[in-house]
């Protein structure tokens, strides 16, 4: 294995009191702000054993098996991972106020202590948490330890394509606080959570201020467009508030409102877009995705969000700008974001750059039957021939509990990132890791958020529902079934050029190898002039494997360390120009 960076890796360990320093909120912003990554201790340990002292120092929000924390060591099922710092002095107790904690992700369980007393437990290795840890903070200085154990792919608990046998497809696991931990002081009575939904045809906006106890809040909404209009609202209760002469929010203009809420001293400010998504058909009756009432092609690209350097981490804010801007200056105006919770600044900026979003939700489940979820799995379905996912031992969900934890974490995922105007579709299932219970699960998304589309099983294990008949295709002769749903082509290509300047492995994995880029490019202009020959017949979504490479999978747009493009750029865009409906 040769160690790669990325032109970002020398700038972090130069800078520890700078890492990933960006406010981590952006849809709902506080002048109070302090963050806590930087150098930690940390030491490692055997289940029921707590550290007598910490022999090391870790660079948080990196996981120690990432280069950049430092550490390079595997957490393996059996240990824990410690982690120890000082609160700044900053953080102290005043009367009428409350320090809150907050964690973006840490993988998997996570036990954390403030003063040597149990302050917040969490379990899931990919959403945010946090905890008011006014109570336990003291005069002179003020101890933070965090405790984490991570099963990776021994248990049922959602995982991704973290293995800890790294291989092909699936990729290095990774564990422990991946993602910024901050702190923020405020008042007693404060907003707790904003929900916002436009209601594209009514030209409205709807609102709710959540907050511990119902009272009166101050809603003011304005743009560049837009003079402020100030509205008084009662809490934990939807209103609308009218968009006059309201800008429609698309990739190719991607028109931002301002929002601030002020609940007695509490202050926050946030923002949010007109734009609608919706299934319908076209004139000549062919089923297509709409945007704001109109067919809209969606050219997509596959994304793992892995880094050489930091793994599940991006070494800074501008290495997650990059691979936005670059998608969109080739053309694309959609990436599918594969089994994966980015930070939310990542949705932030597809926001703001004009990006659609295709969220995966995370897999778990026990190890799936190869055979069955894979080979059988493809035969049947190019012969359309649908297999049932109720086979739960089959497909690694025998576990009642994991089963509850994967429908838990599906609908705190839909309420995380509810308010990001570029998600426009929930990916549920992939290629029948670890699914089950589509169809219900399908209705609880939609009940949960009726704005936005479900892909209910991506790939194969399809089950008749959500709006997409949604196909991966590698190996084959494109073909495409007559029905009422979207035809969507989720993964396909791969096509794979080994740079081996620029890659970790000599080990290779992908689905058809070229010697160089020109022999690259061609085959890529071949493929894509086959797919757009179906946009007439039906086609409305495409989704390219890969944006990059990852460790052994060299299928990328880019090469793992984001220097090389490997397929021309001029044939890139030609294609994404070519596809669009009418």
């Amino acid at each position: 294995m040769k160690k790669l960076k990325t032109r970002w890796s020398d700038q972090v360990p130069q800078n520890p009191d700078q890492v990933l320093c960006e406010y981590p909120r952006p849809s709902m912003r506080r002048e109070s702000y302090v963050n806590l990554n930087g150098y930690w201790d940390y030491e490692i340990t055997g289940r029921g054993k707590r550290p007598q002292s910490f022999a090391g120092q870790i660079l948080v929000p990196f996981s120690p098996e990432a280069p950049l924390s430092g550490v390079e060591r595997h957490l393996h099922p059996r240990q824990v991972l410690w982690y120890r710092r000082d609160l700044p002095e900053e953080v102290k107790r005043k009367s009428g106020m409350r320090w809150l904690l907050h964690f973006g992700a840490v993988d998997q369980f996570a036990a954390v202590y403030v003063n040597r007393r149990l302050a917040a437990k969490h379990l899931g290795g990919y959403l945010p948490f946090s905890a008011d840890v006014t109570e336990f903070l003291k005069e002179g200085g003020n101890e933070l330890v965090v405790g984490v154990c991570d099963f990776t792919d021994r248990s049922y608990y959602s995982r991704g394509k973290q293995k800890l046998a790294r291989s092909g497809m699936f990729y290095t696991a990774q564990s422990g606080i991946w993602q910024t931990v901050w702190m923020e002081e405020v008042p007693d009575a404060h907003v707790e959570e904003l929900r916002i939904t436009p209601v594209f045809d009514e030209e409205e906006v709807e609102i709710t201020v959540c907050s511990g106890a119902a009272q009166k809040a101050a809603v003011t909404v304005w743009s560049g467009e837009m003079q402020p209009r100030t509205v008084e609202v009662q809490t934990n209760e939807p209103f609308r508030i009218p968009v006059c002469r309201m800008h429609a929010w698309t990739p190719e203009d991607p028109f931002l409102y301002s929002l601030r809420v002020t609940l007695d001293r509490d202050c926050v400010e946030s923002y949010f877009a007109m734009r609608k998504i919706s299934a319908g058909a076209d004139q000549d009756g062919v089923p297509r995705p709409f945007l704001n009432n109109k067919p809209y092609f969606q050219k997509g690209v596959l994304d793992q969000g892995y880094w050489p350097d930091g793994l599940y981490t991006a070494p800074c804010d501008e290495a997650l700008l990059f691979d936005i801007r670059e998608m969109k200056r080739l053309g694309f105006n959609m990436i599918r974001k594969h089994i994966k919770i980015e930070p939310e600044r990542w949705y932030y900026h597809c926001d703001r750059l004009g990006m659609l979003v295709w969220q995966d939700m995370v897999c778990g489940g026990r190890p799936y039957k190869r055979w069955y979820v894979t080979y059988l799995a493809t035969a049947l379905e190019k012969l359309n021939i649908r297999m049932t996912d109720r086979t739960y031992g089959l497909l690694g969900r025998k576990d009642k509990k994991g089963r509850e934890q994967f429908a838990a974490e599906m609908l705190e995922t839909i309420r995380r990132l509810g308010n990001h105007p570029s998600i426009v579709t929930w990916v549920l299932f992939n290629e029948g890791w670890g699914q089950f219970d589509a169809k219900e699960l399908t209705a609880a998304a939609r009940e949960e958020d009726p704005y936005r589309l479900v892909d209910q099983a991506s790939g194969w294990f399809d089950q008749g529902g959500g709006d997409f008949r949604s196909i991966h295709n590698y190996f084959f002769k494109f073909r495409f079934w007559q029905e009422k749903r979207i035809q969507a082509l989720t993964e396909f290509g791969g096509y794979c050029w080994h740079c081996r300047e620029h890659s970790m492995y000599a080990k290779v994995y992908g689905y058809r190898l070229y010697r160089n880029r020109e022999e690259l490019s061609r085959g890529y202009d071949g493929l894509l002039e086959e797919v757009a020959s179906h946009i007439p017949e039906g086609l409305s979504v495409t989704v390219y494997t890969q944006l990059s490479d990852v460790e052994e999978e060299v299928n990328g747009l880019y090469t793992y360390d984001r220097e090389i493009l490997k397929i021309e750029e001029d044939i890139v865009k030609k294609w994404n120009e070519v596809c669009r409906i009418g």
